[in-house]
């Protein structure tokens, strides 16, 4: 069977960090969303994979070059105007062979792992098969309602109470589906949806049924929500090695993993679950506490703490700093007496719409460069390529290229 993943989007609400990378690039538990999802396919013996690009496609292709190394093998198609997931999936018709008698299409941006692959892989039938799971806030959601199997309607905006039952984007096509797709209509938003094309089958009355999973299915919709699903993975990632050099007098407790060339000086207080990546250098007397991953090539000085956070590739961060449930881009240089504000159910209004948070401190695109005894108030974003002398607070958000004297 093949499998389309549909990665071309930029994923807007999770800006700052997909100013300079794509949603499925950004990285939980060190690796890209989009790895995790080929490791799924791949562990259902799915591995001829049809991947569909477009926003910073080059470092997608750079990471993933043709699939060897992750036991698949890819085929890459662009999708030059972000029209819709319909739209998307036609792009792939030149490599779904006509004699097929179904494929696999997914998001390259929700954490799935494999057992909710196969959840829809032994279940199918009909038409058209889509997977769903059950939720009690579907805000945000498409949920379809059903008679027992079969699928009688997909509601795409403001559910409400009508339906918990919500579409994961996963589904089973046969070719057919792409003659529903040259008659699909254009949303109001001026995009071809699949959930317009699968309304259309079962106008037509095509056969669309549902088959429900209660494996892992997690959509980092915002930027904050990789906390959590970075911290799902930790909890249940059970590969993790001790790398590197650990030195006398490191305290490790939990499910710690270590890469190589990495070193954990002397005085430093781990507690797992961490992944701390290659060619580092922690401590002495670091605190890194429960579900945190370090990247590579990232320095930690003296008398910091981290918690609960995500730190990219190629950061410095200097001593006597604390970074609780936050998120680090890539490249960022911190200087010592770093300390980010905490709050929980904070209101952040994107498009128009108020969003309340979990627990979040703060999030930094790649390229910053902050002084010494910075605070960062709760919920501030800062973008890409920003400086902020030291001394300084930082009480809003910092767009590109800002520079705080």
């Amino acid at each position: 069977m093949k499998a389309i993943i549909l990665a071309a989007g930029e994923g807007l609400r999770c800006r700052p960090l997909t100013l300079t990378r794509s949603k499925v690039m950004l990285p939980i538990a060190n690796r890209p969303i989009l790895e995790h999802v080929i490791g799924s396919l791949e562990k259902n013996g799915i591995t001829d994979i049809i991947l569909v690009v477009g926003y910073k496609k080059e470092r997608i292709m750079d990471y993933f070059e043709d699939g060897l190394n992750f036991g698949v093998k890819i085929k890459y198609v662009e999708q030059r105007a972000q029209l819709g997931t319909a739209h998307a999936i036609e792009q792939a018709k030149k490599w779904i062979d006509p004699e097929d008698s179904v494929f696999l299409v997914l998001n390259g941006d929700n954490l799935v792992e494999p057992k909710t692959i196969a959840d829809l892989l032994n279940n199918y039938e009909g038409d058209a098969s889509l997977l769903t799971v059950r939720m009690e806030e579907t805000a945000g959601y498409g949920v379809v309602l059903k008679e027992k199997e079969r699928v009688t309607k997909i509601l795409e905006k403001r559910p409400g109470d009508l339906s918990r039952i919500v579409n994961t984007g996963i589904y089973i096509f046969t070719p057919n589906v792409f003659e529903t797709i040259e008659k699909t209509p254009i949303s109001e938003n001026g995009e071809y949806a699949i959930t317009d094309t699968l309304q259309l089958m079962i106008d037509e009355g095509k056969i669309i049924t549902s088959v429900s999973t209660e494996s892992k299915w997690l959509d980092a919709v915002h930027s904050w929500d990789l906390l959590k699903a970075n911290a799902t993975v930790l909890n249940s990632d059970k590969n993790l090695k001790l790398e590197g050099e650990i030195e006398d007098g490191v305290f490790l407790s939990g499910k710690v993993a270590v890469g190589k060339n990495t070193r954990i000086r002397s005085g430093t207080y781990i507690v797992g679950p961490v992944v701390i990546g290659e060619n580092c250098d922690i401590g002495p007397n670091v605190v890194i506490l429960p579900s945190t991953t370090i990247g590579d090539n990232v320095s930690i000085r003296s008398f910091t703490e981290i918690q609960n956070s995500i730190i990219m590739n190629d950061c410095r961060i200097y001593s006597h700093g604390r970074i609780s449930n936050s998120i680090i881009g890539s490249n960022n240089t911190i200087g010592s007496g770093f300390f980010v504000e905490e709050k929980e159910g904070l209101s952040i209004i994107m498009n128009g719409t108020v969003h309340r948070t979990p627990k979040l401190g703060t999030i930094f695109g790649d390229d910053n460069r902050i002084g010494n005894s910075v605070l960062v108030k709760a919920g501030v974003t800062v973008a890409v390529d920003c400086q902020v002398e030291s001394g300084n607070t930082i009480y809003k958000d910092l767009s590109r290229h800002s520079v705080v004297l």
